[in-house]
């Protein structure tokens, strides 16, 4: 995938417009969205938690560029999505805390905007719900061994990375004629 998103773009783009939204909710909230409804139907604007700020010029069209560049991760045949979350070397604390608000902004996103009906969805996507609802609690203790915990937090990662492509495919199935099928090959 070109172009992938960066943190501190994405920082450098709510702090230019005074929002205080933690960059990882906002990623989320407009994943979560975009499972939910069409880019071009998205004012990634909306899904600001600051009520009082006027987007416009510059900072609409960023956020509109990082509501294409999302789209393009989702979508991406390599299956490049990657929720967006602080560097590595950041502490493992501040980390797991921005893991639980990507986890609590997409389900916002999830539900905010359009009903939704999770008893419509698969036993998959339900118990990925449940688990992100269980994310947004993330934390790290403080005699907790760093060693184990980094490896349970990349687990998570890759959890939440799997489990929000697996609800964005199953709300936005592909048609057949978009599916790459070799009829040539036999099945044995």
């Amino acid at each position: 995938m070109s172009n992938p998103l960066l943190y501190s773009d994405l920082a450098g783009t709510l702090a230019a417009i005074g929002s205080h939204q933690e960059v990882s909710a906002f990623h989320g909230a407009l994943c979560g969205a975009l499972c939910r409804e069409k880019p071009e139907a998205l004012d990634p604007a909306s899904l600001l938690e600051d009520d009082d700020l006027r987007v416009d010029g510059e900072a609409a069209a960023q956020l509109h560029a990082f509501c294409e560049q999302a789209v393009a991760s989702f979508t991406d045949a390599e299956l490049g999505f990657q929720p967006l979350l602080p560097e590595d070397s950041a502490p493992l604390n501040e980390r797991a805390q921005a893991l639980g608000a990507w986890c609590e902004g997409f389900l916002f996103g999830l539900s905010a905007r359009v009903k939704f009906n999770l008893k419509g969805c698969s036993e998959e996507v339900r118990e990925v719900v449940a688990d992100f609802t269980q994310f947004t609690r993330a934390s790290i203790g403080a005699g907790d061994d760093l060693e184990v915990e980094e490896s349970a937090y990349a687990e998570l990662v890759e959890y939440v990375r799997v489990g929000a492509q697996l609800v964005y495919m199953e709300l936005h199935p592909r048609p057949l004629a978009a599916v790459d099928v070799d009829y040539n090959k036999t099945l044995h």
